[in-house]
C-alpha cells in the first residue's frame, strides 16, 4: 500500500553544538513557561511557528528523546543528589510535543514515535496513515545531543542539535520527491534523514509530493 502526501510547508534547523536563534522569548512570552522548556521543546516550537501550525494533530519523533534531562537525572543518581522534579517531568519522549500543544491550547491528538535510525521512516508512515482522515498533519522530529562528554561516545554526528518539520496532507497527485536522492552529506542524526531530504528538496526545488510505502 502506498499513500501520496502533499508537502504544504517545511522547516529545518541544525547547529554543531547549540542552536541560538530559536526566538523563544518572542514565541513564549511567559517567563515561567519558558524556563521549563527543554531544548527539544524550544526547537519544536520554533519549527511549528515556521510552518504556521498551531492547532491540529501532531506526529512527533525522536530517536534519543530528552537526553539532557535524562543525563541530569543519571548524574544526580551517581552523585547521590536529589533528582530535579523538572528533569523528571521533562524526561519522557513526548515532552517537546506536549509543551508545543500546551502553548497554543491544542487539544488534538499527539502521536510519539521513537525507533532508532528508522524514526523518520516511521514518522512518515504514521503521518501518512493519519492524513487519510483528510486534515493537515504536523510531522516533527528533533534531536538534542549536546550534553557533557558527548564527544566520548559520538564520532558520526556533526550537528548535535537539529530538527525538521513537515506540514502535510494526503493527495492523489503523482510523487516528484525522491527520498533516496541525498546521501546525508550533512551529518545530522540518521533518525531525521528522510524528513531532512524531503524538506531540503522542497526548499530548493518546491517539489512537494512524496510517496510513502506502508
Amino acid at each position: 500500500m502506498t499513500i501520496n502526501l502533499e508537502i504544504l510547508d517545511t522547516a529545518f534547523i541544525y547547529e554543531q553544538d547549540e542552536i541560538v536563534e530559536l526566538k523563544t522569548k518572542e514565541l513564549v512570552p511567559k517567563m515561567v513557561t519558558r524556563r521549563r522548556l527543554t531544548r527539544a521543546a524550544k526547537i519544536a516550537i520554533y519549527l511549528a511557528n515556521a510552518v504556521d501550525f498551531k492547532i491540529g494533530r501532531i506526529v512527533y519523533g525522536s530517536s534519543f528523546g530528552e537526553i539532557p534531562a535524562t543525563a541530569s537525572i543519571l548524574k544526580s543518581i551517581k552523585c547521590n543528589d536529589h533528582i530535579s522534579p523538572t528533569d523528571f517531568q521533562n524526561s519522557v519522549y513526548n515532552t517537546a510535543a506536549s509543551y508545543l500543544s500546551m502553548l497554543y491550547g491544542n487539544k488534538s491528538e499527539i502521536m510519539t514515535v521513537s525507533s532508532g535510525d528508522n524514526t523518520a521512516q516511521n514518522l512518515l508512515k504514521m503521518g501518512a496513515i493519519k492524513a487519510l482522515d483528510g486534515d493537515e498533519i504536523l510531522i516533527i522530529a528533533t534531536e538534542t545531543l549536546n550534553i557533557p562528554n558527548i564527544e566520548e561516545v559520538n564520532n558520526c554526528i556533526e550537528y548535535l542539535e537539529s530538527g525538521v518539520a513537515l506540514k502535510i496532507r494526503v493527495t492523489k497527485m503523482s510523487p516528484n520527491i525522491d527520498i533516496n536522492k541525498d546521501n546525508n552529506s550533512i551529518k545530522i542524526p540518521s533518525s531525521l534523514y528522510e524528513l531532512f531530504v524531503i524538506a531540503k528538496q522542497f526548499d530548493e526545488t518546491k517539489q512537494n509530493i512524496v510517496e510513502i510505502k506502508i
